[in-house]
């Protein structure tokens, strides 16, 4: 057994005895006599283990034990006392202490704690290490999920992010459209550069032609100033245009003439302008349905269409849910400042059954307004809509979205602990048949 132990003892033969003792284990150990001394060295380097006296001279150690937790909570804290009672160790164990000795020491029981101790720690950085990967699968910029169709957008996202060509995301009203055109950009030779959102639909028609290109003063009654516009100001960024099928023809038309030559013309000007920008566009409807109504030109249309991603609705990748809902707990327990540990099963099972017309950004919500109501650690099924509550299943069977949730956190955890059935029974907190028996039902 190897680590660095920081030994405080104000008996000096004791102090002595036990560094001689711990180093013939293995161990890097140091030892102080008092706990300012203990305290300036926990600052100073890194223990794993601080074995304190709980009676020193000076600071002793119930108030070092504090500071440590509170400024090194990486270091295990164990405190030793004479003074046999249960009042001091619990005072120790409440205020962080992971365990208590008693004096005498018994170097052999001192030796099982460490041991226990290092275990422990070790655990602890497997489960953050573990936790840490799957994030990583679970997360791409902010996009959560680990279904099929989200690690295709992934793989799209990767494809075309180094290049500077034009892209369009489709997909339903709250599946993540901009999260997509974020992660482009943040992957994209102009990261560094600005990312300016546009959404069509909220500005009046007999703006948006001044917003995207600018205007000269005096262009209009009420252009008492010039004005360079989204496309302008981009300087060699990305413009994410959203709901791009609302352009009116005549915005369309300049549009089209900005892609091609890389110029615009303000309202009220006279000269073109060179501008540089990178395009992303995104719609809710299908844009080849507006062309054959003749409401969006065909020639834009192909111009924009160079590379297209589209998003699932959440209805589609209902084992995505789980991760999700636990992502926006996170995010909104956070931003509220309350504490909430997660769903119950009955909750759980209540949002993958329900059919989420409004996607993603209805699951936030949701999840937002359960973290609002819930009164105690768990989100209940009462913390929910009842319009969740009493919806009927979705198309997908919920026990086969359930079956499949199980079966894809089973795989990622075998392969984090590279197949070994034993520690990722552990991890799962199951038995090790009740996996074999997961496995066989599966076909894993």
């Amino acid at each position: 057994m190897s680590g660095r132990i920081l030994i405080a003892e104000d008996e000096e033969i004791l102090r002595v005895n036990l560094c001689e003792f711990l180093e013939k284990a293995g161990y890097e150990v140091e030892g102080v006599a008092d706990g300012a001394a203990a305290y300036a060295k926990a600052l100073e380097h890194n223990y794993e283990v601080l074995v304190a006296d709980i009676r020193m001279p000076g600071l002793d150690g119930i108030s070092l034990l504090k500071r440590v937790v509170a400024e090194r909570p990486e270091t295990l804290v164990l405190i030793s006392t004479a003074y046999a009672s249960v009042e001091s160790a619990v005072e120790a164990l409440r205020h962080g202490a992971y365990d208590y000795l008693l004096k005498p020491i018994v170097f052999e029981d001192l030796l099982q704690k460490l041991h226990n101790l290092f275990v422990y720690r070790a655990l602890q950085e497997e489960v953050v290490r573990l936790r840490q990967s799957v994030q990583e699968r679970l997360g791409f910029e902010g996009i959560v999920g680990d279904t099929p169709q989200v690690r295709r957008v992934f793989e799209l996202i990767d494809k075309v992010a180094p290049t500077p060509s034009t892209v369009l995301i489709t997909g339903e009203s709250g599946t993540g459209k901009e999260l997509v055109a974020r992660a482009i950009h943040q992957r994209s030779q102009v990261k560094d550069r600005e990312f300016l959102a546009v959404n069509v639909a909220a500005i009046p028609n007999d703006l948006i032609e001044s917003y995207l290109f600018g205007h000269e003063r005096g262009a209009f009654t009420s252009a008492v100033r010039e004005r360079d516009g989204i496309l302008r100001t981009a300087r060699g960024g990305t413009v994410f245009l959203d709901e791009v099928g609302e352009l009116t023809s005549q915005v369309q038309a300049k549009l089209l003439r900005a892609l091609e030559a890389h110029e615009i013309q303000p309202v009220g000007g006279d000269r073109p302008i060179r501008v540089d920008f990178r395009l992303i566009a995104a719609t809710n409807q299908p844009l080849e349905d507006l062309v054959a109504k003749g409401t969006f030109r065909r020639d834009l249309f192909f111009r924009l269409n160079v590379f297209r991603i589209d998003v699932p609705p959440l209805k589609e990748r209902r084992q995505d849910i789980p991760a999700l809902a636990n992502h926006f707990l996170s995010l909104h327990c956070r931003t509220i400042g309350k504490r909430v540990a997660g769903l119950k099963n009955d909750t759980m099972r209540l949002l993958l059954a329900y059919a989420w017309p409004g996607n993603v950004r209805e699951l936030s919500n949701v999840i937002e307004r359960a973290v609002l109501l819930a009164d105690g650690e768990l989100v209940t099924p009462q913390d929910v809509p009842a319009e969740i509550r009493d919806a009927p299943a979705g198309p997908m069977a919920l026990k086969a979205a359930i079956e499949e949730f199980e079966r894809q956190h089973i795989s990622r955890v075998l392969a984090e602990v590279d197949g070994d059935k034993e520690q990722a029974a552990k991890l799962l907190g199951i038995h090790v048949a009740t996996l074999y028996r997961h496995l066989e039902k599966s076909g894993q």
